[in-house]
């Protein structure tokens, strides 16, 4: 089974071809251009680097959040689009439990953040067990600094992934037991997106291409702007 894995919940955009058996192709690019224009020149490149017709496609993983709520909603109408016209199966992956399979180390809490805007993150917790990923705790937003807090006291080693901490890097001071995962594995890649899609799509499990939504989990500041007019025009 070969399927197409997209990403583009953060600054990045990344395509990838992938089986049980291989990565067959991946293109991953983190540039100040936008998804709208980048990912389908993305797609078709990375079809052609895999030698792979779309029409050999048996299905489509993609990143669901949270994340940047465009890149999402970029990302989602392009896997809903060339699901319906080719006619195989679209799943949505976390972005965060995706993104915590670059690091698949026992004994280790990987902590996942994302940017959730006014120094909040998009806050994961996973374990890998008998080499299976476990949610530790439920996908929260939280300021950043509770977060760092947080992993002092997980009374265990933490690794931290993400791309608040490619903008924090250099201005941090982490507790003795937190370490940031190297450069090459701390941004989100479509290649981890596609395993999990292929588990799900192995296990017979796959999305409804009318009404898979984005994991937003928090509002969106226009939501909140327009709560608040409404509220005090009511006064």
């Amino acid at each position: 089974m070969s399927i197409l894995a997209i990403d583009t919940a953060t600054q990045v955009s990344s395509v990838a071809v992938a089986s049980r058996e291989k990565l067959s192709a991946e293109l991953t690019v983190q540039a100040s251009l936008m998804h709208s224009g980048t990912l389908m020149p993305h797609v078709e490149q990375v079809l052609r680097m895999a030698g792979c017709r779309k029409e050999e496609l048996e299905g489509i993983a993609v990143s669901i959040g949270p994340g940047s709520f465009t890149g999402l909603r970029i990302g989602l109408a392009a896997a809903k689009a060339m699901g319906y016209a080719l006619s195989v199966p679209v799943v949505g992956v976390s972005t965060l439990e995706a993104l915590a399979c670059h690091y698949p180390v026992p004994n280790v809490c990987v902590v996942c953040m994302l940017d959730a805007q006014k120094g909040n993150a998009y806050v994961g917790q996973y374990h890998w067990e008998n080499g299976v990923l476990v949610e530790a705790a439920p996908v929260v937003v939280q300021p950043f600094s509770e977060a760092i807090q947080s992993c002092a006291m997980a009374g265990e080693p933490v690794v931290l992934l993400g791309d608040v901490m490619q903008k924090k890097r250099d201005r941090l001071t982490l507790p003795a037991n937190v370490a940031i995962a190297p450069a090459h594995l701390v941004m989100p890649r479509a290649a981890c997106v596609a395993m999990r899609g292929l588990s799900r799509l192995a296990a017979g499990e796959s999305d409804p291409i009318m009404t898979l939504e984005p994991c937003y989990i928090r509002r969106s500041e226009a939501e909140v702007l327009w709560e608040k007019r409404h509220a005090e025009a009511g006064k």
